[in-house]
């Protein structure tokens, strides 16, 4: 009881901070970055380097509720069509700015839905994805695959394009939750897309599950967390659910009287936490959770684990380029962001041109925020050492820094002659003090609850 105070006391119940995948965060993002400024940067890569690719696909059947992603609904293929020929198109603009030698270190698919694709569009899309920049040895190329969505044609596409690991998402297995937030998918329909997967000799599985949904309660997420632990996952991601209905409209039809309140979400947390830990998973960061052996946990423990767009990874490329409409991509020079809506992406890219629309230079002050930022999200700590010798910042500075931040969370923070920590006791805390190494203005951002 003495902590749980103690976090209402430092904000944990009533503070919206950002989930800091990125450093400065997208509601910063701005005009100033466009196509030239995306050329620019492609054409800086060095010849011979890795990067990684994301790639968007914004189409579903049916829209769930509970989603913020930008996204569409489409009953008909025509529009996958015509979004596929749009892909190649920007993958040829890319083939003609990059550097000789790169090759993919990672390779994502996501959405939307990537498997709504026809098995001859997946072909078509990875051949065109390898021509021009092809997979590295001991690449991971993963999609994000909606069990609701796929079917043994379309799975054995990706695996013979190189597939190595599956996303699935299962948000929570009661059906009265997956009524209220519309998104109907059995165990058994995610029981037999595993099961679709490893058939096709896909050796890696990772799973989203949510917490803070509607109705849930402590016994219900035990029981989905159960059965999503009787198929096995690599890896899960253990999200909070993000009631944002002023940004995603669609969340307006979940009933917000229905939602834990904060206190009910961290025993929410708490409760699908253990159950991961005492199945012998190792936490990764604030919200992830990885099979001994599996990449994640072996960047963990190697000093390592990195944070991106899509959470937690364990690559260590430089540059991340993202394809599609709304992508982004980061360059160690800044961030560039496709236009969000799929008709103006199209427009610009068919014009012959990329279809950034904002994005935002790093400044030296914010490379070194973002990695104080990234160092708490993956490590709970900061090594001074390595911040003293890859930035320019004198010692005094950052320890005044330091102390600034540490301040208000009394013995819930410690600096010591090594660097910041995070006791165990604060890390439910730990995007509340992200925040303070954070010198954007963050009261026009609508971000999610702090925990």
């Amino acid at each position: 009881m003495k902590t749980e105070s103690q976090l209402q006391r430092l904000g944990l119940f009533d503070a919206r901070v950002p989930r800091y995948t990125s450093y400065p965060t997208a509601p910063h993002f701005n005009g100033a970055v466009g196509a030239e400024q995306m050329r620019s940067w492609i054409g800086a890569i060095r010849p011979g380097d890795t990067i990684s690719l994301y790639l968007h696909v914004p189409f579903c059947r049916r829209l769930c509720w509970f989603c913020a992603c930008r996204t569409q609904g489409t009953r008909t293929d025509k529009p996958l069509r015509a979004y596929v020929d749009t892909l190649k198109a920007e993958l040829a603009l890319l083939a003609r700015d990059l550097p000789d030698g790169v090759r993919l270190s990672r390779l994502h698919w996501g959405g939307g839905t990537p498997t709504l694709l026809h098995p001859e569009m997946i072909s078509e899309l990875c051949a065109a994805v390898f021509d021009t920049v092809p997979l590295d040895k001991d690449a991971e190329f993963s999609v994000e695959i909606d069990p609701n969505e796929v079917d043994a044609p379309r799975v054995e596409a990706l695996a013979q394009a190189g597939m190595n690991r599956a996303s699935i998402g299962v948000q929570d297995f009661n059906e009265d939750i997956q009524s209220t937030i519309g998104r109907i998918q059995s165990y058994e329909t995610t029981r037999d897309a595993v099961e679709l997967v490893r058939a096709h000799g896909v050796g890696s599985v990772n799973a989203d599950i949510l917490f803070g949904l509607p109705g849930q309660t402590t016994a219900r997420i035990a029981d989905s967390v159960q059965k999503l632990l009787s198929l096995s996952p690599d890896r899960v991601a253990l999200y909070g659910y993000a009631h944002v209905p002023w940004m995603a409209k669609r969340q307006q039809m979940i009933p917000s009287d229905a939602l834990p309140t904060p206190q009910e979400r961290l025993k929410l947390f708490e409760t699908a936490r253990r159950l991961f830990l005492w199945d012998q998973y190792s936490e990764i960061g604030i919200d992830h959770f990885a099979r001994i052996g599996d990449g994640l946990e072996i960047a963990q423990r190697t000093g390592r684990l990195r944070r991106n767009f899509q959470g937690y990874t364990d690559d260590t490329s430089q540059v991340l380029i993202g394809l599609g409409a709304s992508s982004i991509s980061k360059f160690p020079q800044g961030y560039a962001q496709n236009a969000p809506s799929t008709s103006d992406y199209t427009r610009a890219v068919q014009a012959g041109g990329y279809a950034t629309a904002r994005g935002h230079v790093f400044s030296a002050d914010d490379t070194l925020r973002a990695r104080l930022i990234e160092a708490l999200m993956c490590d709970f700590r900061i090594d001074r050492a390595e911040i003293l010798s890859q930035h320019d910042i004198a010692p005094d500075a950052l320890n005044a820094l330091f102390q600034s931040v540490a301040e208000p969370f009394g013995d819930m923070v410690k600096v010591t002659d090594t660097g910041f920590r995070i006791t165990p006791e604060g890390r439910p805390l730990t995007r509340i003090i992200a925040r303070g190494f954070d010198a954007y203005d963050l009261s026009k951002a609508g971000h999610s609850s702090a925990i």
